[in-house]
């Protein structure tokens, strides 16, 4: 990954160069991999008793 992609991932999601002081490149890939999972129609999710019993 070049560092101006890395740079638009971080823009994409919405991150400030302060708090890319406390986050590791790895972290800011899976923080844009979930990014474009979340419009996914998942068939069955998780209700907050049953994360809370997890």
């Amino acid at each position: 990954m070049t560092t101006p992609l890395f740079l638009l991932r971080c823009v994409q999601i919405g991150l400030s160069i302060s708090e890319l002081d406390l986050l590791t490149i790895g972290t800011v890939n899976d923080m844009y991999s979930e990014m474009s999972n979340d419009d996914y129609p998942y068939a069955e999710v998780a209700t907050q008793s049953q994360m809370d019993r997890f």
